[in-house]
């Protein structure tokens, strides 16, 4: 059983939303700080381990350079990842940017940072060549296809848009080898939120295995491996986390075997989580606005799915609390709703929570990853702010909230002259 644990009281809350309206995202630096060092610690006994924090999952300077105090580095997707890992010090071999269809002005940055370019597909070596120059050191994703099975969120492996195919990854290094890269990484990722421990060492497996197959077919050394990400975190009470201690063990049991054992090069082992690094310490606070009993009982919150889309997109559960009621038994069944003209904004369906009053303050617990970040401006809708609580209780805007001005300042409104905001 998770627990699921507000890191303020509601009178606490209350005095903040003097100073920052509902709603808004807040941090916990020091449960991110803990959990950080808990995830070195489980990989210690690797002299090469390196975690880059999936940019994705909270793309804000300020949790960044948390997280690179901690010694991570980052993984990115984009240029605009690229230049917020540059603004706060992470540069060279700290990034990993992985290929998605990636232009080449974004190959240029990452190639002009030093970051570890990660290919996504083998006729991306010709054209990273072409646009920008190989660089030294080269990381490929493998696609294992139907020998490793996926999960709900990224699916099946064979359909994923992802990666090379075994053949290809052969093939891909060969041309890398005699086009002049002497040095190598391996990737792979296909899951997203798996709970399952097991599954990361199954993965490594496979990993290490691979290595040895392409060592002494291709003559090549690979300096790490990044088995991705995709820890899952316990959304519900009933989930149990990932046993952090018993993935990082039996990877190490694996590592001995395939590679000491085979006498390969030793390697750094490379993650790239995001989701469990900041998600259970990231929350969203909202404010009841209305409660409606029609057909079925609804409350209305001030938040909606701008500011959390997983509910909506995935029907995904996130644990909600209303503060002050904590105690209360939860006897009032109800949807959780925003105001977003969509049916699916509903933060949670036919839940029971406790009684509830308009003006309470409700909080919308694992926000801290994918939560703000996907945020969008559908029905004109403003993103909400970012607060961060500091270990000494101090609380910190790290990102304003934004503006109807924001939100019109792409609009080229020519002769309108009368439009006012």
């Amino acid at each position: 059983m998770s627990e699921k644990i507000f890191p303020m009281n509601k009178d606490q809350l209350e005095a903040l939303t003097e100073r920052f309206p509902t709603p808004f995202h807040i941090y916990d630096e020091r449960g991110i700080r803990e959990n950080a060092r808990r995830l070195k610690a489980a990989f210690a006994w690797n002299p090469g381990f390196k975690e880059y924090f999936a940019v994705k999952a909270a793309p804000n300077p300020y949790l960044m350079k948390i997280l690179k105090e901690e010694g991570f580095g980052s993984d990115c997707s984009s240029y605009p990842e690229l230049l917020l890992s540059e603004n706060v010090g992470v540069v060279g071999e700290d990034i990993i940017f992985t290929s998605n269809d990636t232009p080449a002005y974004e190959y240029a940055k990452a190639k002009e940072l030093g970051a570890i370019i990660n290919l996504d597909d083998i006729t991306h070596i010709q054209y990273l060549e072409d646009e920008v120059g190989l660089p030294e050191l080269v990381c490929c994703r493998y696609n294992p296809g139907s020998l490793k099975a996926g999960n709900a969120i990224i699916g099946h492996p064979e359909e994923a848009k992802y990666g090379f195919t075994r053949k290809q990854l052969f093939e891909g290094y060969r041309i890398l080898r005699n086009k002049g890269v002497k040095r190598f990484g391996l990737h792979t990722m296909v899951a997203s939120n798996e709970l399952e421990g097991s599954y990361f060492v199954e993965t490594a497996h496979l990993l290490f295995e691979l290595v040895g197959e392409l060592t002494a077919e291709l003559g090549i050394e690979f300096e790490f491996v990044n088995i991705g990400g995709g820890i899952g975190i316990p959304y519900k009470l009933e989930d149990e986390a990932v046993d952090l201690e018993a993935v990082g063990e039996g990877i190490r049991k694996l590592y001995e075997e395939w590679i000491i054992g085979k006498r390969l090069k030793p390697l750094g082992l490379r993650m790239e989580c995001g989701r469990m690094v900041t998600g259970p310490y990231g929350y969203l606070v909202s404010r009841v606005l209305h409660k409606k009993n029609t057909y079925k009982q609804f409350v209305g919150l001030d938040a909606c799915m701008v500011n959390l889309m997983r509910p909506a997109m995935y029907g995904a559960y996130h644990h909600i609390t209303v503060l002050g009621k904590e105690s209360m038994p939860l006897d009032y069944i109800c949807d959780v709703t925003g105001s977003l003209c969509e049916n699916n904004d509903k933060f949670a369906i036919d839940r029971a929570i406790p009684q509830v009053d308009i003006g309470d303050l409700v909080v919308i617990h694992d926000a801290g990853a994918h939560g703000h970040s996907m945020g969008f401006n559908y029905n004109g809708k403003l993103r909400s702010a970012e607060l961060l609580l500091r270990e000494d209780g101090e609380v910190v805007q790290i990102r304003r909230a934004e503006t109807v001005e924001d939100h019109f300042a792409t609009l080229d409104f020519g002769g309108l002259k009368s439009f006012e905001v």
